[in-house]
C-alpha cells in the first residue's frame, strides 16, 4: 500500500499530490525535443495531482544533477521522464533502466562515454515503478500506438531513468519513477523516411499516462 498522507498545506487544505513530468532539450543537430514540447503542453492538473513541468539538458552528469535537484526541493510523489526516440512509430513506455552509459554520440556538452556506469557500484538494473503496463493498455484503448519497451537505450534517457529509479530506492518515502520515448515529429522528418506523431496524440498520451500514474497513487 503506497497511499500518502499529505500534510495540510499553509491555506489550511490538503496538499495535492505532485507530479514531476520532465523533457529534455534539442540534442542531435535539432531545433526541437518533442518530449519537452509535449511536456510543456500538458494542463497543470491532472487526475487530482499537481503538475510540475521542467525541462531537463540533454548531458550526462547535468541531467542527473538537475534530476536530484527538483527531487529533494519538489518531494514529488511521481515522476515521469520523457524522451525523444528517432525512428520509434509509437509511444514507448519503458521498463527497464540500466546501469551504463555508452553514446554513440555526443551529448551536449560533448561528453561521449563508452562502457560506463550510470550510478559507480550501483545495481546493474532497475525496473520502472510506474504502472507501465496499464499505461500502455490505456493508450491503445484511445487508439494511440503504444508498446512495452525492454531498452530505454544507453543515452540520456537510459541515464536520467537509471538516476531517478536509483535516487527513489533511497527515499522515503519513495516517488514511483518511469520513463516515456515519444517519436519524432512531422516537421522533424520532412523528407517521410522516419515515422513520426503529430503533437497533438503525444499530449494525449502523456495526459494519459500521468492520470494513470495518479490513479495508482491514490490507491
Amino acid at each position: 500500500d503506497r497511499q500518502r498522507d499529505h500534510p495540510p498545506d499553509d491555506r489550511g487544505g490538503n496538499c495535492q499530490m505532485k507530479i514531476l513530468v520532465t523533457g529534455f532539450t534539442p540534442f542531435g543537430g535539432e531545433q526541437i525535443n518533442p518530449s519537452w514540447e509535449a511536456v510543456r503542453r500538458l494542463p497543470n492538473r491532472i487526475g487530482g495531482a499537481e503538475l510540475i513541468k521542467h525541462e531537463i539538458p540533454t548531458e550526462f552528469d547535468a541531467s542527473g544533477a538537475a534530476l536530484h535537484k527538483l527531487l529533494t526541493e519538489l518531494r514529488p510523489d511521481a515522476v515521469l521522464c520523457v524522451g525523444q526516440y528517432g525512428g520509434a512509430n509509437c509511444i514507448r513506455v519503458e521498463r527497464v533502466a540500466i546501469n551504463l552509459r555508452d553514446a554513440r554520440i555526443a551529448d551536449n556538452a560533448g561528453k561521449q562515454p563508452t562502457d560506463e556506469p550510470v550510478v559507480a557500484g550501483g545495481p546493474d538494473a532497475y525496473f520502472a515503478t510506474i504502472p507501465t503496463r496499464e499505461i500502455v493498455d490505456a493508450l491503445r484503448e484511445q487508439g494511440i500506438p503504444a508498446q512495452l519497451s525492454y531498452s530505454a537505450g544507453t543515452f540520456v534517457c537510459n541515464n536520467l531513468l537509471y538516476c531517478a529509479l536509483h535516487e527513489s530506492e533511497r527515499s522515503n518515502p519513495a516517488p514511483r519513477c518511469g520513463f516515456v520515448h515519444v517519436p519524432y515529429l512531422p516537421e522533424q522528418t520532412k523528407d517521410g523516411s522516419a515515422p513520426s506523431m503529430g503533437m497533438e496524440m503525444m499530449v494525449k498520451a502523456l495526459h494519459i499516462a500521468v492520470e494513470a500514474i495518479a490513479e495508482e497513487e491514490k490507491q
